[in-house]
This record gives structure tokens, C-alpha cells and sequence, in this order.
């Protein structure tokens, strides 16, 4: 009779706590699980549920004064990590548990070549040559497909883009062949293919050293499609735990349950409006975006050509979304709409009149009805200014509105976007991610403008309160008619929102349509590949999937 074979545990955490000093608040409460050698287990649950903090601590990383209970043990291999001097635990980070953080910008020094940086591990923990470690580095650049990794080792943080950024970190990482992978959010912030190449990248690289993962992440549908077990944290606790294919296809526990219906879902019916009773409200003719280059000894070196030729229309009450990867030119083109960035060629017309912004008392009206939201709430709103101040400062530009009145519209658009009236007198560090969001919302249409760039509104945010602002974006549009260009990579929210959706790839529209017919009959190479990247939770899939869905198939959610 054949004997299974047992995988040893290369992780096993037991009755971990983490508290805020010996008798302090608890951010994490006696979570259990194990990691076998080879395999990928994910920690998942919305911005502070515990997550990060119980990584941390499995590498002693806690911020004071966070500390993990006298009870916890975490034990690597059989040593319990928490009973290491900080001597042992300088010879396991790294070399035998390695750790990729969710922004390789601020994890990356920024005054140090790649070369230098990948080079430290190695000469810490192997003693290798000069020589050696060039070479070891040199190929797991050209391992990660890197195009030039003699060029790469030589330059510095600032000149790669994100995705590449989080290559490299990786690469750094995986060149220690640890054998457990810690991997926090590694890829939020990326685009839908990039972040589908750097987690093929991640699954080949711990493949072929049978290393361990522990994935952190609020992204359900992600978590399907690499992860074949899973935890969910709620307030510092596991919540529910098993297979993943069970968990998030029959989840038990109230709290799962809402996390797998915050997940996207297509609206019903199509769009809103129908083509014959469409009025043009937006209209933008073979616009061309270049950036110049840099300043060099003598001269410039070459310029950069964002958006090529661009025409374009967004009708009223319409939201258009505009997807497609980083770097593909929708940023700058929505920029340029609202006055941010100035078009070198073509021709910008709002209500049939040209689009030009200038410091004359007709601009300023004219900035009042086109409006922007920013990726991030956080560097846009002032961190001087409170909630109240920033909400209300675009109203002094309406010589209509005296102080009273516009106290009043504040104290209303308050209420519109479910802000509590004692937050008014609160400053942004004061307020969650969803809340900043809300008062950038509010900042936006306080001027009840008929045009609103959204730019990348909900990529940040966990499912939970992605779903409410999608939900409140949707409720204000009905209410006042604006128009909207919706600037995203995340094809779920774009699904949720979009009544036309135009493909952008290298500065080009490949493809405009409906969003039905986008999504079910793509045309273009480009669109499909996109869709195909899309990883979005599959409902009917039987445990962790090596494909993509692009459709998922979504019960209501009484059947949840």
C-alpha cells in the first residue's frame, strides 16, 4: 500500500499575539496556521485587519511599540524565531526568509545603484567575491527579462518604472534562495498585465527553489488564481481558514462573505444612453501630448510622445472609461482636459466651444464645471487645510455664493458623500484611505460641475470600500448628470461603471465601444490581452486555478 508523502512545514505560527506594549490595544489575536515547503498560503482582509502586522513580526520587523505576546510562537524549520537574539535573526533575514514589500520605491534606497543593492545580501550572508556576485546578479536580471542587466546594475530606483522596480526587488530577494517568501501587497499599484507578469514572475522564481510563500493581500480575486490555501483576518483575528477554492467559493463566516460580495460585478442593462439621443459634451480632435527631454550639457536629449493623434467625444451624463497599462498616455490625456497639461497639437472643445485655459474670469467659470479626482487623496488634499476648507475652497471662485451660502453647500455635500459632520474640523491624517477618497469626491462636485475626471479613484482601496465609493459615484451621477471620463487599469470597477469604454495603448485609441461590447466581443490584440489579464474571481473554479477568467461568474447575493 502507497504511503502519502508527508511535506515537512517550513512555517508553523502558533497563538500568535501582537499587542501595543504588555498591556496595550491587540492587532493581532492568537492567529494559527502552517506553510508547507513549496506551497503558497495567502493572508487576507481589508487595511487593518492584522495582516502585515503578523508578517512582520515572523522577522521581528514589529514597529514600537508593537510586541508579540510572551504565549506566541513562530517557529522556521523547528527554531522558534521568537526566542532569537537579534544576532539569529540578522542570519535568517534574507538568507533564509525573504521579505518583497508592497512599494519597491520606498524599499529600495534611492542614492544606491541596483548593483550595490543586490550585491549586499550575497556579500552578507555567502562571503562571495566581487566577481561572483556580478555574475550571479547579472543573470537573475536577465532571468527576469531584463533587457540590458549590465545597464541595469549600474543605474538607480528613480529611472525604472514600477513594475520594473518590483522585478528587481524580487530578483534581489530570490537571489538568496530563502525558503519562505514573505510577499506584502507586491503588486497593488501595478497595472492589470504587469501585475499578471511580476506573480508569474514570483510563482516560476519559487518554484525552482521550492521556496515557500506567504502572500499578503486584500485582492480576492487574485488570491484564486495563485494561492491554494488561505487565511481571512478581521480585527487581528483569523476569521476562516482552509482551501481557497472553499473559502471563497462557500465561505462560512459573515465577515468572508462580505469581502467575496464586495468583489465587482457588472450593472444590469447596458448603457444608459442610446446613441441617437447622445449630445457631444466633450470633443477632442487628433490631440497630440509630447514631453521634452531632459535638460542635458548642450540641448535637450529627445522628448517623449505621451498621447498621439487622439479624437475623441464624451457625451452628457455619459462615463466613458479610459483603460489600458501604465504609461499607455490616459493620465496625461485626462490632465489635459481639465487644463493640467497642455496639448502640443489638435483642438480641445467644451459644449461646442474651443477648450482653452487662460487666467481671465471665463477660465476660471470654465474650471468650475470640469473637475478632477485624483489617484491619491492623500497627496492631494492639503495637509494644512481642514476637511471643511478644502471641501469649500472651489465655491470662492462662484462670485454667486456669500460666506453663509457656501457654508451651506459644504454642510450639504457633507451629507451626499457620507461624511459626518464632525469630520469637517479633521485634518486628511485624520481620515482612512476611503474617507480621504470621499472628501476628494466632495471637493470635485461641490461645484455641481457637468465634467469630472476620475483618475484611478478606487486602485487603492480594499474591496469593501472600493465597492461604497463606486456605489456613491454612481448615486451622485444620477443625481447631477455629470459626465465623466474614468481613467482606470482595474477592469472590475470599470465594469461597474462604464457605459463606453475606450482602449488606450501607447498614446493610441485602439478601441472604443460599449462596455458590453468591449468586454464580451473584443476586437483588437491589445483588448483581449488586457481581458485576459484580468484576474477576477472565478465562482465556479475547483482549487487554485493556473488560468485567467476573464468573466466571472457571480451568484446574487442572497445565494451568499
Amino acid at each position: 500500500m502507497a504511503v502519502a508523502k508527508q511535506t515537512a512545514s517550513v512555517l508553523a505560527v502558533e497563538n500568535l499575539s501582537v499587542r501595543m506594549g504588555p498591556n496595550g490595544h491587540t492587532v493581532v489575536d492568537n492567529l494559527n496556521f502552517t506553510l508547507p515547503a513549496g506551497e503558497m498560503l495567502a493572508l487576507v482582509g481589508e487595511s487593518g485587519s492584522g495582516k502585515t502586522m503578523a508578517a512582520r513580526s515572523l522577522l521581528g520587523l514589529l514597529p514600537p511599540p508593537f510586541e508579540p505576546t510572551p504565549e506566541s510562537r513562530i517557529r522556521f524549520r523547528g527554531t522558534d524565531l521568537t526566542t532569537l537574539p537579534p544576532a539569529g535573526l540578522r542570519e535568517i533575514r534574507g538568507a533564509k526568509i525573504g521579505m518583497v514589500f508592497q512599494e519597491p520605491m520606498v524599499s529600495l534606497n534611492p542614492a544606491m545603484t541596483i548593483g550595490r543593492q543586490m550585491a549586499e545580501g550575497l556579500a552578507l550572508h555567502h562571503k562571495l567575491g566581487r566577481h561572483e556576485i556580478r555574475d550571479r546578479s547579472l543573470a537573475m536580471l536577465e532571468r527576469i527579462g531584463i533587457q540590458d542587466p549590465a545597464r541595469c546594475l549600474a543605474a538607480y530606483p528613480h529611472e525604472f518604472s514600477g513594475g520594473m522596480r518590483q522585478r528587481i526587488m524580487l530578483a534581489s530577494v530570490m537571489l538568496l534562495k530563502p525558503a519562505l517568501l514573505i510577499a506584502d501587497e507586491p503588486t497593488t499599484a501595478l497595472d492589470t498585465l504587469i501585475q499578471r507578469d511580476v506573480l508569474d514572475l514570483m510563482v516560476e522564481l519559487t518554484q525552482e527553489n521550492e521556496t515557500a510563500v506567504l502572500l499578503i493581500s486584500h485582492d480576492l480575486g487574485m488570491v484564486s488564481h495563485y494561492v491554494r490555501n488561505v487565511v481571512v483576518m478581521h480585527k487581528g483575528r483569523a476569521v476562516e481558514q482552509g482551501e481557497a477554492a472553499q473559502v471563497l467559493h462557500a465561505p462560512k463566516h459573515d465577515y468572508t462573505r462580505r469581502l467575496v460580495d464586495a468583489l465587482p460585478r457588472r450593472s444590469a442593462g447596458g448603457s444608459r444612453l442610446s446613441s441617437a439621443s447622445a449630445e457631444p459634451l466633450i470633443a477632442l480632435k487628433d490631440i497630440v501630448i509630447d514631453y521634452p527631454g531632459r535638460p542635458k550639457l548642450f540641448g535637450r536629449a529627445a522628448g517623449k510622445r505621451a498621447v498621439h493623434g487622439v479624437d475623441l467625444t464624451i457625451n452628457r451624463g455619459e462615463t466613458l472609461a479610459l483603460v489600458g497599462a501604465s504609461g499607455s498616455g490616459k493620465t496625461t490625456l485626462g490632465r489635459a482636459i481639465v487644463g493640467l497639461v497642455t496639448p502640443s497639437a489638435g483642438a480641445m472643445a467644451f459644449r461646442g466651444t474651443p477648450l482653452v485655459f487662460g487666467r481671465d474670469a471665463a477660465s476660471r467659470a470654465l474650471r468650475q464645471q470640469i473637475q478632477i479626482v485624483f489617484q491619491d487623496p492623500y497627496s492631494s488634499l492639503d495637509p494644512r487645510q481642514r476637511i471643511a476648507d478644502i471641501v469649500g475652497e472651489p465655491l470662492k471662485l462662484d462670485p454667486r455664493l456669500d460666506a453663509r451660502h457656501r457654508q451651506a453647500r459644504v454642510e450639504e455635500v457633507f451629507a451626499e458623500v457620507g461624511l459626518a459632520p464632525e469630520f469637517a474640523q479633521r485634518f486628511p491624517h485624520q481620515l482612512s484611505g476611503g474617507q480621504r477618497q470621499r472628501v476628494a469626491i466632495a471637493r470635485a462636485i461641490v461645484s455641481r460641475p457637468a465634467f469630472l475626471v476620475a483618475d484611478e479613484p478606487v486602485s487603492a482601496l480594499d474591496m469593501t470600500v472600493q465597492k461604497q465609493i463606486l456605489k456613491l459615484f454612481r448615486d451622485l451621477q444620477a443625481r447631477y448628470g455629470f459626465a465623466c471620463l474614468f481613467v482606470s487599469h482595474d477592469l472590475g470597477a470599470v465594469e461597474q461603471v462604464a457605459d463606453r469604454v475606450a482602449v488606450m495603448e501607447n498614446g493610441r485609441i485602439v478601441e472604443i465601444g460599449t462596455r458590453d461590447e468591449i468586454f464580451d466581443s473584443p476586437r483588437h490584440a491589445y483588448t483581449r490581452r488586457l481581458l485576459d489579464a484580468a484576474m477576477l474571481l472565478d465562482r465556479t473554479f475547483a482549487g487554485a486555478s493556473s488560468g485567467v477568467v476573464k468573466h466571472p461568474i457571480l451568484p446574487s447575493a442572497a445565494a451568499l
